[in-house]
C-alpha cells in the first residue's frame, strides 16, 4: 500500500519552482498576468457590489454640487431627470463601478506592481514599493480635489444659460461628466510619481527635469486644457497649478535620488571625461 501511494504521488505534476532571479517564460508571464487581472477584477467587483448597496448615499454625495447650484439659483429651472425606464438601473451600475475602481485602487495598483516585480532587482523592488505607497494617496487626493472644484465648474458652466431657458439635465449625462471630471484630477496627480519612477531607474536625471521645466509647464497646461471636460480656464488652472507644484516636488525627490546614487559610485566613475581619474 505505501508503495502504491508513492507511485501515485510520483505521477502528480510537480509545482514549478520560482526562479530566484525572477526569470519567467512567455507562458508563465501570460498566466501570471491573467492571475493578477482576475484578482484585480474580483476586488473591483466586490467593491462595486458594496458601493451598489450604498447607492443612495453615493448618489446624494455626487449630486450635492448640482443641488448646491440649484439652491443658490432658485430662479433657474434646473433638474436631474431619468430619460428612460432603464436609466436608473444603468446609473446604479455605472456609479457602483466608478466607486469600486477608486475603492479598490490599492489592490489593483499593487497587482500591477507585483506583476512587474519578478523582473526587477532588489533595489528596484524597494523603489517600486515606494511608488505604490505614494500612488494611492495621490490618486485619491486628486479625485478629492476634483470633487471640491466641481461646484465652481458647474456654477460657471450653468451660468452660460440664457435668461428664460431651463437646464433639463439627464442623470446619465450629469454623472458621466462628474466621474470623468473626478478621474481626470485623480489621474493627473499620478504624473509626478512616474517622473520619480523614471528617475529611479536612470531614464530621467534630475538635471534634465530642471532644464526642461519650461517645456513641462507648457505640457502640463496643454494636458489640463485637453483633459478637463470643461472649457473654462479656471478649471484648467485649478488642475495645472497643483501639477506644477508636484512637478517641482518630483524634481526635489529625483535630486535626492541622484545625489545618493552619486555617493554610492566609485570615485573614478565620478571623474569628468576630460580629466584623469585616480584609477
Amino acid at each position: 500500500m505505501p508503495r502504491l501511494a508513492k507511485a501515485g504521488r510520483a505521477h502528480l505534476p510537480r509545482r514549478r519552482e520560482r526562479d530566484p532571479e525572477g526569470r519567467m517564460s512567455l507562458g508563465d508571464h501570460l498566466r501570471e498576468f491573467r492571475r493578477r487581472v482576475l484578482l484585480a477584477a474580483a476586488t473591483v467587483v466586490v467593491a462595486a457590489v458594496a458601493a451598489g448597496l450604498n447607492y443612495d448615499r453615493i448618489f446624494i454625495f455626487l449630486a450635492d454640487p448640482f443641488y448646491d447650484y440649484k439652491r443658490a439659483n432658485p430662479q433657474n429651472a434646473i433638474s436631474l431627470n431619468f430619460g428612460e425606464a432603464t436609466s436608473a438601473f444603468s446609473n446604479l451600475i455605472t456609479l457602483s463601478v466608478f466607486v469600486g475602481v477608486i475603492a479598490a485602487s490599492p489592490v489593483w495598483l499593487y497587482q500591477l506592481w507585483a506583476f512587474i516585480v519578478p523582473g526587477l532587482t532588489q533595489k528596484e523592488k524597494r523603489i517600486s514599493l515606494a511608488f505604490i505607497a505614494s500612488t494611492v494617496p495621490l490618486f485619491v487626493g486628486g479625485c478629492w480635489l476634483g470633487y471640491l472644484v466641481l461646484p465652481q465648474s458647474l456654477q460657471l458652466l450653468y451660468g452660460f444659460s440664457p435668461e428664460g431657458t431651463s437646464n433639463i439635465q439627464q442623470v446619465s449625462a450629469y454623472f458621466s461628466f462628474v466621474t470623468r471630471f473626478i478621474l481626470v484630477f485623480g489621474g493627473g496627480f499620478l504624473f509626478p510619481v512616474f517622473l520619480v519612477a523614471f528617475n529611479a531607474v536612470g531614464i530621467l536625471p534630475a538635471e534634465r527635469m530642471i532644464r526642461g521645466w519650461r517645456v513641462a509647464t507648457v505640457g502640463i497646461f496643454v494636458f489640463a486644457a485637453v483633459a478637463t471636460p470643461t472649457a473654462d480656464p479656471m478649471t484648467m488652472f485649478l488642475l495645472a497649478a497643483p501639477l506644477m507644484v508636484l512637478y517641482f516636488v518630483a524634481y526635489g525627490v529625483a535630486r535626492l535620488i541622484d545625489s545618493r546614487r552619486a555617493k554610492s559610485r566609485p570615485d573614478w566613475l565620478q571623474t569628468a571625461d576630460d580629466e584623469a581619474s585616480t584609477l
